[in-house]
C-alpha cells in the first residue's frame, strides 16, 4: 500500500512542477490545425471514394460472368 501511496504522490509532483503545459492560445491553435487537416484529409478520401466507386461502376461490374 505504501508503494501505491509513494507513487501517487510522486505522478502528482511530477504533473504539478516538471510538466510543460501547453498556453491557451497555443492550445487552441493546435486544436485548429488537427480539425483543418482532418477535414481535408477526410474530403480527400471522400473525393478518392467517388472516383473508385465510378471506375468499378462503369467497368468492372458491368461485365458479365
Amino acid at each position: 500500500m505504501e508503494s501505491l501511496v509513494l507513487y501517487v504522490k510522486e505522478s502528482y509532483n511530477e504533473l504539478v512542477h516538471k510538466v510543460t503545459w501547453p498556453s491557451w492560445p497555443s492550445l487552441l491553435s493546435s486544436t485548429r490545425l488537427v480539425l483543418v487537416a482532418s477535414v481535408i484529409i477526410a474530403l480527400i478520401i471522400f473525393v478518392m471514394d467517388l472516383v473508385f466507386n465510378g471506375l468499378l461502376l462503369q467497368n468492372l461490374y458491368k461485365i458479365k460472368f
